[in-house]
């Protein structure tokens, strides 16, 4: 708890001890916005249970093997992010839309399960290391030109990247932003290391221009 209210993260502190987990097929990275539409009654119970607290919650990845816990949940990643509701809309039927902004990543020690909806003690985890001047011009060459491909099919697309974001902020944007495979994010979410980090979504962002360039013979 205290190294969340030293490092800037006293907004998250007081949920740490019992965090509401929101499993999903995604994942959430610090700094990153995150849209999501709620309408399973035991979502939106903790929805608004978290409206009237500290509006804070983890998104936790679902494990794709289809494994279970002791009781039938899904097994989830023990590494999340976690995020305050900065906006939302109540619609009919109880149902809501929310947007969540990341503000760090958590190691999760689950709780007993308390119906209707998961939680776990949080701990956060903070990046260590820099990257170097070269890798970080790497990732900002990368990132461009994934998204000039991207742009040929859509050609309003902008990821909206911060020019002088630092290149581990920079890295956890292209994650959540331009990353496609969601273990691929969810790898970047568990690197602590920032030069390792750095690296890493630099390779997946060049692997995926690889693949979706139109011409690939051009890339060689």
């Amino acid at each position: 708890m205290d190294s969340s209210a030293s490092s800037g993260l006293r907004d998250i502190a007081p949920a740490l001890d019992a965090l509401p987990l929101f499993p999903l097929p995604t994942v959430l990275m610090p700094g990153a916005l995150l849209p999501l539409h709620v309408f399973e009654p035991r979502y939106c119970a903790m929805l608004r249970d978290v409206l009237e607290g500290h509006r804070v919650l983890s998104v936790v990845l679902v494990s794709e093997d289809g494994a279970k816990d002791a009781i039938g949940h899904p097994r989830l990643a023990p590494v999340a992010g976690v995020g305050v509701v900065v906006d939302y809309a109540e619609l009919a039927g109880g149902r809501y839309e929310v947007l969540i902004r990341g503000r760090a990543r958590v190691r999760l020690e689950e709780l007993p399960f308390v119906a209707p909806y998961r939680r776990a003690r949080a701990r956060v985890l903070a990046s260590h290391g820099e990257a170097s001047p070269v890798d970080a011009a790497a990732l900002v060459a990368a990132a461009a030109a994934f998204a000039a491909i991207v742009r040929q099919r859509e050609p309003s697309f902008d990821p909206g990247l911060p020019k002088h974001a630092a290149p581990g902020e920079l890295a956890d944007l292209c994650a959540a932003r331009l990353v496609l495979d969601v273990r691929d994010r969810q790898q970047l979410l568990e690197t602590l290391d920032v030069g390792a980090r750095v690296r890493r979504a630099a390779e997946s962002l060049l692997l995926q221009r690889a693949l979706l360039a139109p011409d690939r013979g051009a890339l060689n």
